[in-house]
């Protein structure tokens, strides 16, 4: 496809006046070949295999940077589900495991790296469980590794006894880093329908589908659709809006694109996905929330939200996949609270609640994201909460996730900040009439009729 001056000259505009940029290259890494009996070996063998495959990550990214002139915010590395690995491993504490990732990540110049992960939607393992309780120990002590944990899918139904044991890691997560804003909690998503080839934190894994090593690229351009929209009059119908969202997500989506191609090219990896999520940031202008404005919702959680959400989700990725052969992850709008000024102002002012991002979720990429709650909130209620977007999730075949960070010490109004990317999270009003019954049930929520696919 032939490139024009005039192109040339549009993209150069998106990078410097409106945010765009690559939000990620990940590189997929397999750690299959690192399982061992010995902890002190399998650690040894872990930093080893990432950092010989990862090696040149972070210098490659900084010569496209360069070269084509378009910043890549974050270089970050997906490895195999750690639990997958440890099964071979007889000891309790998986933690020693992130600590080599953690040395890794620093020794690479990475931001992330994602896979101290366990998938258990169906039944939890010996090796699931000792992960599991792992998790808040790890992230506490480790600054760059994330976690995931997928309790749900389609084909099996809700894991509730997952679910109730992730409400209590959360919380742990966080009591464990109270001096630094409960930011333990940030690192740790729980999923339904875990997709195993996405480039984002914290809720990245490196599929048992892919080959030894892949890249993964992540767009952004939340500041660039928005300012695409503030170019039609208040007049224009919502078919043109449409028009005009698809074809900003093509120009985001071909710079992705070019840049994966390049980038497996010379690291020597197979070409992975682009991700047309819209990913916003704490940026002026660079927000999701923005973008629905514009549309015309009065303010971000208002009614009318679902469907300006619905409206962009549907377009960005109508526009995204005639620009990639590899469309992929999670794909769409993300709606994180603490990432994004709008949301955050939206919160503030009592526009947007818990229950109306539950809805929003139901049309868009991903799930509750990066809400900060009150340090009270009970372990039956955060299950609670995460069973309900569970249920979205398994009824409706769509990915679906709950990074929430009880904020100990904190009450409703009060603000966490933790800078950078993630940005600041008010801590927002939680229905506490969960009782006590429903999350100790246990056992698993069915999978649904249309499970039976085959």
């Amino acid at each position: 496809m032939a490139i024009t001056p005039e192109e040339v000259a549009e993209t150069r505009c998106m990078v410097t006046e409106q945010n765009l940029d690559l939000r990620t290259i990940t590189m997929g890494v397999s750690l299959f070949g690192c399982a061992d009996e010995s902890m002190e070996r399998m650690c040894t063998k872990v930093y080893d295999r990432i950092t010989t495959a990862a090696q040149r990550l972070v210098p490659v990214a900084e010569d496209l940077e360069r070269e084509y002139g378009i910043p890549i915010a974050n270089k970050r590395v997906s490895v195999t589900p750690i639990s997958h690995i440890a099964a071979a491993c007889p000891d309790q504490d998986l933690s020693p495991i992130a600590h080599a990732m953690n040395r890794a990540a620093e020794e690479l110049g990475i931001d992330f790296m994602g896979g101290f992960s366990a998938l258990v939607q169906k039944g939890m393992g010996s090796a699931d469980k000792r992960l599991i309780d792992s998790i808040p120990a790890a992230l506490a002590t480790t600054e760059r590794v994330c976690s995931s944990v997928n309790v749900a899918s389609v084909r099996a139904g809700i894991n509730m006894d997952a679910v109730l044991l992730m409400a209590h890691k959360i919380r742990e997560a966080a009591q464990l880093t109270t001096n630094i804003d409960c930011y333990g909690a940030a690192k740790l998503v729980v999923f339904s329908n875990m997709v195993e080839d996405s480039p984002f934190m914290a809720g990245a894994i490196h599929g048992s589908g892919e080959s030894d090593t892949v890249i993964n690229v992540g767009v952004s351009g939340p500041g660039v659709m928005a300012a695409a929209l503030q170019e039609l009059p208040a007049t224009a119908d919502l078919m043109e809006v449409a028009e005009r969202i698809k074809r900003t997500a093509f120009k985001i989506t071909r710079a992705g694109e070019l840049m994966s191609r390049e980038a497996a090219r010379r690291l020597g990896a197979q070409k992975g996905i682009v991700d047309l999520s819209l990913a916003p940031t704490p940026a002026a202008g660079d927000s999701v929330a923005r973008i629905l404005e514009i549309i015309g919702v009065g303010e971000c959680g208002g009614p009318g939200t679902t469907c300006a959400l619905a409206l962009l989700n549907d377009a960005v990725k109508k526009g995204g996949v005639m620009a990639s052969s590899s469309v992929g992850g999670l794909s769409g709008a993300f709606i994180p609270v603490s990432e994004d000024a709008g949301m955050i102002r939206a919160a503030q002012d009592g526009a947007l609640s818990l229950e109306k991002l539950e809805a929003m979720t139901c049309v868009c990429s991903v799930g509750l994201d990066m809400i900060a709650i009150p340090g009270d909130t009970s372990a039956e209620t955060i299950a609670g909460i995460i069973a309900d977007e569970m249920a979205i999730g398994v009824i409706n075949g769509k990915t679906t996730a709950v990074r929430l960070i009880p904020a100990i010490g904190h009450v409703e109004g009060d603000l966490l900040e933790f800078g950078g990317l993630f940005g600041s999270a008010p801590v927002m009003p939680v229905n506490q009439f969960a009782g006590t019954v429903f999350a100790h049930r246990g056992g698993r929520f069915p999978a649904p009729l249309n499970s039976l696919r085959n």
